[in-house]
């Protein structure tokens, strides 16, 4: 079945902003999130295809090679997808976290990102295990913050019995009697010659001689491994942390594949960001804004005080300097902006409504000038 455009999934136009491609992918990503959607496996297949698009689509580049030409970009086969390198490995746009797991993992890559950009080499040789992916969903206070997370993940790991081998203590293994330890079986049918995977090694060229009881010569387990993971201050919906060596074992020898642990945050009931700004509605009385007052702010950390002067319009964004985001990438910290909001009462007993029919009487043009400049510049429209 062909791809739909990466664009039709997340549904935005293809002149969107980066803010909106990210604005879109998050409230799609809470809709198909398998946590909210355990057992549904078309909502799990469109969880899948918006991470695929919005991989593509928030990255400068590969969004430009992609709307020059399109899903082929990115396909091995493909001639557009050749020229880019398709057979050597996968860079992912979001794996800026290294340096808090450590090194990079081993070459052409395998499992989800190594199948499709890159290649396994030699099938009778030493084969890296499947990258593997992990959403998980931390709160908006974690996300700026930074926090540390033990995650528990059900995946292949070496057999301790035979060590990744296969075999039992004091076998070995030898080459495959089948296949001559190719891996493959060449059959002749006229003219032509086919090749197909040995069906005794099933490609690995080499058999057991006595199989391990532990593993049945697999030299893998299925077990759940727990795993504590450093989640960096400031990170956001759709950033990808990428642990080293944390995905399925690698089968004959070869090297474990990675783990790709995808973050989804929680919205917040006070906060917002925009970009590394945190931005608050704080409900103000018209005394205050009308009399000037001090007034406590909320802070991700605690609480500050700001100064409201008298006359303060509604609307007013008042700022906080580094109170806002730290920056994930190190370049600094954002600021956290409060933007004061007129309150009007809603319930107004007796003796409240007189005193401000009162008031009401005695104001005139001094005292609400934009009032009187809007009525005169509108006066035409009253003709």
């Amino acid at each position: 079945m062909a791809k739909r455009d990466y664009y039709e999934v997340l549904g935005v136009d293809r002149k969107a902003t980066d803010d909106e491609i990210k604005k879109a992918y998050r409230k799609l990503a809470i809709k198909f999130h398998p946590d909210k959607n355990p057992g549904d496996k078309a909502a799990e297949e469109s969880f899948k295809e918006l991470g695929e698009a919005y991989e593509v689509l928030s990255d400068a580049q590969k969004r430009a090679t992609y709307d020059q030409v399109g899903h082929a970009a990115f396909d091995p086969r493909s001639r557009a997808g050749a020229s880019r390198g398709g057979g050597g490995g996968f860079h992912d746009p979001f794996d800026i976290f290294k340096e808090v797991f450590g090194g990079g993992g081993g070459g052409g890559g395998s499992g989800i990102f190594g199948d499709l950009f890159g290649e396994r080499g030699d099938p009778t040789g030493p084969q890296r295990g499947s990258d593997l992916r992990y959403d998980l969903e931390i709160s908006f206070k974690e996300a700026v913050l930074g926090c540390e997370k033990e995650i528990s993940l059900y995946k292949p790991e070496n057999c301790e019995g035979c060590r990744g081998t296969g075999a039992a203590p004091g076998s070995s293994t030898k080459n495959c009697a089948t296949c001559g330890g190719r891996g493959q079986v060449v059959t002749a049918r006229g003219i032509f010659s086919i090749a197909q995977t040995c069906p005794r090694c099933e490609g690995a060229g080499r058999v057991v001689e006595k199989p391990c009881t532990q593993c049945r010569g697999n030299g893998r387990v299925e077990k759940t491994s727990k795993i504590k993971l450093k989640i960096p201050a400031g990170v956001d919906t759709g950033a990808r942390l990428r642990s080293s060596g944390n995905g399925e074992a690698g089968t004959r020898g070869g090297p474990s594949g990675d783990l790709y642990v995808v973050l989804h945050v929680k919205e917040h009931e006070l906060f917002r960001r925009d970009g590394d700004d945190l931005i608050c509605e704080l409900p103000t009385s018209f005394v205050q804004m009308a009399l000037g007052a001090e007034v406590e702010v909320p802070t991700l950390t605690g609480t500050a005080n700001i100064k409201i002067p008298a006359g303060t319009q509604n609307g007013t964004t008042f700022r906080l300097k580094g109170r806002g985001v730290r920056n994930v990438q190190g370049y600094g910290v954002g600021d956290l902006l409060v933007k004061v909001v007129v309150e009007v009462p809603t319930s107004l007993n007796g003796a409240q409504r007189a005193k401000l029919q009162e008031f009401g009487g005695l104001c005139d043009a001094s005292v609400n000038p934009h009032h009187k400049g809007f009525f005169e510049k509108a006066k035409d429209f009253f003709k």
